[in-house]
């Protein structure tokens, strides 16, 4: 089922959800629509996870690095996908990636690369879930992704639903999309001849959030379902499905805090104001020990492993397709 929006005035595209199984997807989809995802949050969705940084003073001699772990015999099969026969990144020509940096503008087929630093020596989220709605989806997809570090919900990115001052970097999110939507033409002139859909939203944030007052802690999940429906209301898609992942850092061995903002954000992802087509991912599963990673020092980034963003991105791009997949 496809379920068309009403022409937004403030974008000269027009945007539907789509929400069909790819297996049924018709060849006049294929040929005519874009998918488009939206991703979300703080450093994390910025990408920390370090591709071939070896460093033994400043990585720790490379441990937890994308071109080390992709080799161990226990990955050999599930990162296949993402070097050619020749060894070098497969750059994906049916996904793109769109993200606007502190530095510059990173737009294009999907590879290493689309993260906060500059060069391509980082991945963060998008990377495998790239991959995978990609592989399951028959028309093009691309990723917009909206992601500034240290910013917190109750504040930051404060939704108007709230109450309260609507958080500067909410509406700042807000205007790169649009941006991005707009400017499909000169981003990638190829994608042009197709019409935008709206196909899901991912959020992925929380660590300032867990070191924020007590009173404004225990409201995240509320913050969370505010932030959920302004969305949707702002694209006028009250079905948009949504994927948050968990703030799984530290594993167990994270503080009461910590595991305060996983229990509000899967309380949140439930609540039944938000009408069901909204998935939690668990992560700590994912967390690296820090002596296995390159960067020892940040527990806020995951120590930088990249296998944790790797299995981060997979796991919310088959939660946003179980979502898509049992839409009715």
């Amino acid at each position: 089922m496809t379920l068309r929006l009403s022409r937004l005035s403030v974008l000269p595209l027009l945007l539907v959800i789509f929400c069909g199984d790819s297996d049924t997807v018709k060849a006049a989809d294929r040929n005519k629509s874009l998918h488009v995802y939206l991703l979300a949050g703080q450093s994390n969705m910025e990408g920390q996870g370090v591709v071939d940084l070896d460093h033994p003073k400043h990585y720790n001699g490379g441990r937890g690095i994308l071109k080390n772990v992709m080799k161990e015999k226990r990955n050999l099969k599930r990162f296949q996908h993402i070097q050619d026969a020749k060894g070098d990144w497969v750059i994906r020509d049916d996904v793109w990636c769109r993200f606007q940096t502190k530095n510059d503008l990173k737009a294009g087929p999907l590879s290493i690369g689309f993260a906060g630093y500059p060069g391509k020596h980082h991945i963060g989220p998008e990377f495998q879930f790239g991959h995978v709605v990609g592989n399951a989806t028959a028309a093009p997809v691309l990723l917009i992704k909206t992601a500034w570090g240290g910013k917190s919900l109750y504040k930051d990115f404060r939704p108007p639903s709230s109450g309260g001052t609507v958080g500067p970097y909410y509406t700042l999110m807000l205007k790169e999309i649009r941006e991005a939507l707009k400017s499909i033409p000169q981003d990638f002139p190829h994608l042009s001849r197709y019409e935008p859909r709206l196909a899901g939203f991912v959020w992925f944030q929380g660590w300032n959030d867990a070191f924020a007052p007590d009173d404004e802690r225990a409201q995240y999940s509320d913050h969370l379902v505010h932030l959920i429906q302004d969305v949707r209301k702002e694209f006028r898609a009250p079905a948009l499905p949504v994927v948050v992942g968990e703030l799984g850092n530290l594993a167990d061995e994270a503080g009461k805090n910590l595991k305060t903002i996983r229990a509000q954000q899967k309380k949140g992802a439930a609540d039944p104001r938000l009408g069901g087509n909204v998935a939690f991912v668990p992560t700590t599963a994912f967390a690296r020990p820090k002596e296995q990673s390159p960067n020892v020092g940040h527990g806020h980034h995951w120590f930088g492993n990249a296998e944790s963003y790797f299995l981060i991105g997979d796991a919310l791009g088959r939660a946003m397709l179980k979502l898509r997949d049992s839409a009715p």
